[in-house]
């Protein structure tokens, strides 16, 4: 890519303009805002971009507002109902590890959402003309089977590359391209609607990551949450118990979360 690209062509002045042009301000601000666009700007997928396009997530985070909202309803009736019952009749660790856990599968799953999975960029106008006269040349008649696709030699082995219609050009192998976000991702594993984006190259270990943290989380909650009920109803019966104590919400609430995560 050229460095050209990105800068900005001072205009010199124009004929006719004399030394009064040139005593002029340095620049305006309708000059600052007639500035290249910037390529997120005029990005042809389905994304939504934040942050001057620094991070980009689905159009469609319905699910990821559920998922975000189930996790931190959860972890909230947990730090507000059955820490303070086990901090004082076990030991001060369990809110301590509890925190940890919350902030890392908080962490984890922002990342997930708001990181570029591996979108591969779509051919310019020149380059998509360029491949077109190519398949049209090497096939010798008008008729273009679909899928069309392009053999290449890679470390000694012959691959075969298939040819994108939306985003013209000659997929890498392991990328596919989805059909929600209108992109050809690398390393494509599947577009999960409870994080709202796709999960690809880029930010597939932080989608392992928060799978996993998110289960030691939830087994972290449900194990002290049972043994809140457990020493609660030592006395006066487990469904008495379930039914005074406060207890019960956490219990509730990490019940919808295992369904949601058994549904992905």
């Amino acid at each position: 890519m050229n460095v050209c690209e990105y800068r900005q062509i001072a205009l010199g002045p124009g004929p006719g303009s004399g030394a009064a042009s040139q005593a002029q301000p340095p620049a305006s601000g309708k000059q600052q805002q007639q500035r290249r666009r910037r390529k997120w700007e005029s990005f042809a997928g389905k994304n939504r971009f934040f942050c001057d396009g620094r991070l980009i997530s689905g159009r469609q985070s319905g699910a990821f507002y559920l998922t975000l909202g189930l996790i931190v309803a959860t972890s909230g009736l947990f730090f507000g109902f059955d820490c303070p019952y086990l901090t004082e009749n076990l030991t001060v660790a369990i809110p301590i590890i509890a925190g940890l856990l919350f902030v890392f599968v908080l962490s984890t799953l922002l990342h997930t959402t708001f990181t570029d999975p591996g979108i591969l960029p779509r051919a310019t106008p020149d380059e998509a003309a360029n491949l077109e006269k190519q398949i049209d040349n090497s096939g010798g008649s008008g008729y273009r089977p679909p899928p069309r696709t392009k053999e290449v030699l890679i470390n000694g082995q012959t691959v075969k590359l298939k040819y994108c219609f939306s985003c013209k050009m000659f997929r890498p192998p392991r990328t596919s391209h989805c059909s929600l976000c209108d992109n050809c991702v690398e390393r494509f594993d599947h577009h999960c609607p409870w994080v709202g984006n796709c999960v690809g190259k880029r930010n597939y270990r932080f989608f392992y990551m928060f799978l996993l943290s998110l289960s030691f989380l939830t087994a972290f909650i449900f194990a002290c949450v049972i043994t809140h009920l457990a020493l609660r109803s030592q006395n006066v019966g487990l469904l008495n118990t379930l039914q005074e104590t406060p207890a019960r919400y956490p219990f509730i609430c990490y019940c919808n979360v295992l369904l949601v995560y058994s549904a992905h």
